[in-house]
This record gives C-alpha cells, structure tokens and sequence, in this order.
C-alpha cells in the first residue's frame, strides 16, 4: 500500500493525467455558475428565512447581535449554503474522476508497470456508470442522515472525509479492476483486501478534505463563493486523480499476484505429488502391431 502510494505521488504530475483533470474542471465548473446564476441568492434568503423562523436559531442571532458580531451573522446563511454544497460538489468530482480519468490512470500503470497483464474485461462501462451511481447515492443518504451530528464541531471535521472515503474506496476498486479483472477476480480481491482499499479511500477522503481550507481566507471567499468553488473543483479533482493513481497501483500489483499465485497452483511440477504422470505414445510404427516372434 505504502509503495503504490510513492508510485502514485510520482505519476501525479503525468502530463496526460493532469490533462484530463480539466474535464471535471469544465463540467463542474459550468454545472456550478449555472447554478450560482439560477439560484445563489434564492438559496442564501431562504436559509436565512428559515433561521429566522425557529426559535433556537432566532434565539442564537439575536444574541450574535447583542455581543456585536453583526458581520457574523451576515454570513450565517452563506456559510450553510456552501456547507451544504460543498458534499455535493465533492461526489460529483469523484464521479467525473471514476469515469473520466480512473481509466486513464489504469492504462498508465498498466503499460509501465504491468504491460503482459491481460485484460479480461469484466465489467462493461455501464456497469461502472451504475455501481458508481448506487455508490452515491447511499454516499448522499449517509451524509443526509449525519447532518444533525455535524453540529458537534469534532464530528463535523471526521464524518464528511469518513463518507468521502468510503465512497472512493467503492468507486475506484471497482473502475480500476473493471477492465483487467474477471467479475470473480473483482469481487475476491475487493473482499480479501477491503481493509487496505478501505483504508486508502479514507486517506484520500482525509485529502479530499483540504481544499476545502481556501474557504479560511475570510469573508471574500463567500462574496466569491461560486468561483471559489470552481477553483475547488480543480483541487478535488487533482486529489482524486492521486487516489486512482494510488488505487491503480495497488490493485493491478494484487491482481498480477493473484493469477501468478492461482497459475503455480493449477500448474503443478511433474514430481509434485498428486501430479498426474505423462502418456508416453507407442512409436507410429508399433502402436497397435500385433506381437512379432524372432526367431531363435
């Protein structure tokens, strides 16, 4: 796990790789400023609308007021506003990156590291399309059903990167195994090293989380929210692209050793025991001669 990861630190900066990563930029970044442009204020207004109509948090501004944090609470909405996108932002990165640049990163390692591996192909680009959507789909619910924990300060910093790298951990395993490895092959290794994957998706679920320190710049990066969340984006996407390289290291080397171990098993040596021993054909011009008598 640890070589994969310094493999992949020194492919990150592969001119081709961080081609691709201009694709989620485009795509996101659109989906973003079009959605900013629709919605950004309508968004912010009711957020602070809906404040103002509980007593708790009506309780909490007037006391934001009375201890002179007024700019404080004019950044309230804003602030849950991007909190409440930024989840969203983040899934669709890793998905763009699943689908876009995953594949990129395995034909990489594959031709440098790997090249004899044979592709047995056994999941088709639908199936990726699919089991990545299921994947975030109960990736939104958990981040849904947690929003209420997010209100203890130390639960808010572990569970969203918790989440994230669960998600990428089921997301890149699967696309980096899909076109080398066997359906059987996916579903063993995926289950036999589920703690190491599971263990490198949270890392990069950890490291997903550090773009989203530009937000500490002050109050300039909520008047610029929506392209703050673009330049987001690219950073996302970056870190993500790390981990399908990380992913595609570990996984390709698993799968090279497994076929290399199941091969030395169903290919004994002759003098192993059990082996079964070899037919040695009659010469051409005996098999199947009657018995000749020489005489004395």
């Amino acid at each position: 796990m640890f070589e994969a990861f310094w493999r992949a630190l020194l492919q990150i900066a592969h001119p081709r790789l961080l081609a691709w990563t201009l694709l989620p930029l485009l795509l996101m970044g659109v989906a973003i400023v079009v959605a900013a442009w629709l919605g950004w204020e309508g968004a912010v207004d009711g957020v602070r609308e809906a404040l103002q109509r509980f007593d708790l948090s009506n309780a909490a501004l007037q006391w934001l007021d009375s201890v002179g944090a007024n700019s404080l609470r004019a950044m309230l909405a804003p602030i849950i506003v991007v909190a409440l996108v930024l989840p969203l932002v983040v899934v669709g990165t890793v998905l763009l990156v699943g689908w876009a640049i995953t594949p990129v990163a395995v034909r990489i390692v594959a031709r440098r590291r790997f090249p004899s591996l044979e592709r047995l192909h056994g999941a088709r680009w639908w199936h990726s399309v699919g089991w990545s959507l299921l994947c975030a789909l109960a990736a939104l619910l958990a981040l849904v059903a947690s929003l209420p924990l997010w209100l203890i300060p130390p639960l808010a910093l572990v569970l969203p990167p918790l989440i994230w790298g669960w998600l990428t951990y089921r997301v890149f395993a699967f696309d980096v195994l899909a076109d080398h490895a066997t359906a059987e092959e996916r579903r063993h290794l995926m289950h036999v090293h589920r703690w190491p994957l599971m263990a490198m998706g949270v890392a990069s679920g950890v490291l997903g989380a550090l773009p989203t320190l530009v937000w500490g710049v002050g109050a300039a990066a909520l008047i610029f929210a929506p392209f703050m969340l673009v330049a987001s984006v690219w950073l996302y996407t970056v870190v993500f692209a790390f981990a399908s390289l990380w992913f595609a290291h570990y996984a390709l080397d698993r799968l090279d050793r497994h076929r290399a171990a199941m091969g030395a098993v169903s290919t004994p040596p002759l003098n192993a025991p059990g082996a079964e021993p070899l037919a040695v054909p009659l010469p051409p011009s005996t098999a199947g001669a009657p018995a000749r008598h020489e005489p004395p």
